[in-house]
């Protein structure tokens, strides 16, 4: 996309970022007015605990803070990558990640970067300063009833990925979307922290379209995403699905890799999840079409892991 554009992107993610400051700055005063008027008596309440306690009810301290935004690979049922993080490799995790947000909420509902706000603020009263911000989303945006649109049909001259609806979806409008929201998470990082702090974003490996949704005993289960698609389009096949899906996934990879490369960006991590699911039996790895196994969201974490770890 052309520079201009890009930076017309982030400069929406900055205004917005600075009217959600300025909003949580009206807010915190409003905090601040509720908590001096309030009992003294209130201020002792935490220290009521006694330290032993809290470690033994807690668990030892972390090895850090890490704050999230993201979809569902950050928002799970009982296994994600944020729960690993968690309690396979020490960190401390506060989330405002929603399973189902697409990158374009994301970037221009405010939801969650107003809850991510939130978040950091209640970090800083604590006097603790987070390590990075971690970033997922996407999946959303590819997957799911609009999927079918990114496909000429099997039998057609062209049959595959259209590349000119990929071009629209991945190249601008998801780039440009990515582009606002690490932009407005970078400039209420500098506002509130003072100075940028470390982001690290992903891009998924290959799912595998077989028609396997969520499971449960609920009524409420979400999936398929992609084989409906695929069967709209007239591909049976599922070694003809995951050559597609391959050709999408690394698609989205370069683009995420692109946009962390951008100047201004430097304080931006791409980590390449491609091949890290890639058991033999892939449904040990995967338990859906979208999402990962306990194994898998582990093996995922573990990469994660390691990109922070070597954060300055």
């Amino acid at each position: 996309m052309a520079t201009d554009d890009m930076l017309a992107a982030a400069e929406i993610g900055y205004r917005k970022a600075d009217e959600l400051v300025k909003f949580r700055d009206r807010e915190l005063r409003q905090r601040a007015k509720a908590i001096a008027a309030a009992p003294k008596v209130a201020a002792g309440l935490e220290a009521a605990v006694a330290p032993e306690a809290m470690m033994a009810a807690a668990g030892p301290l972390s090895i850090g803070t890490l704050v999230a935004e993201g979809d569902s690979w950050f928002d799970y049922p009982l296994n994600d990558v944020l729960r690993f993080l968690e309690d396979r490799h020490g960190y401390d995790v506060e989330s405002a990640a929603h399973a189902g947000d697409s990158v374009e909420q994301m970037a221009y509902s405010n939801g969650q970067l107003e809850e991510f706000l939130r978040r950091i603020e209640k970090l800083l009263r604590r006097g603790v300063v987070p390590k990075a911000i971690v970033l997922s989303g996407g999946g959303n945006d590819l997957a799911g009833p609009e999927f079918a649109m990114l496909l000429n049909h099997a039998e057609s001259s062209i049959a595959g990925l259209s590349d000119p609806i990929l071009r629209g979806v991945i190249d601008e409008r998801l780039r440009t979307a990515y582009v606002v929201i690490l932009s407005s998470v970078t400039r209420a990082c500098e506002v509130r922290v003072g100075r940028k702090l470390p982001i690290v974003v992903h891009g998924y490996d290959y799912p595998v379209p077989d028609g396997r949704g969520v499971g449960g005993v609920f009524g409420f289960l979400p999936g398929p995403w992609l084989e409906p698609g695929f069967r709209v389009k007239g591909f049976s096949h599922l070694d003809d699905r995951r050559a597609i899906i391959v050709v999408l996934i690394d698609r989205f990879n370069k683009m995420l890799a692109e946009v962390a490369a951008r100047p201004g960006f430097e304080h931006v991590h791409h980590i390449d999840l491609r091949r890290t699911l890639t058991s033999a039996n892939y449904k040990a790895d995967w338990a859906n079409e979208l999402h990962p196994t306990a194994k898998g969201f582990e093996a995922v974490a573990k990469k994660f892991a390691a990109v922070i770890a070597g954060l300055p």
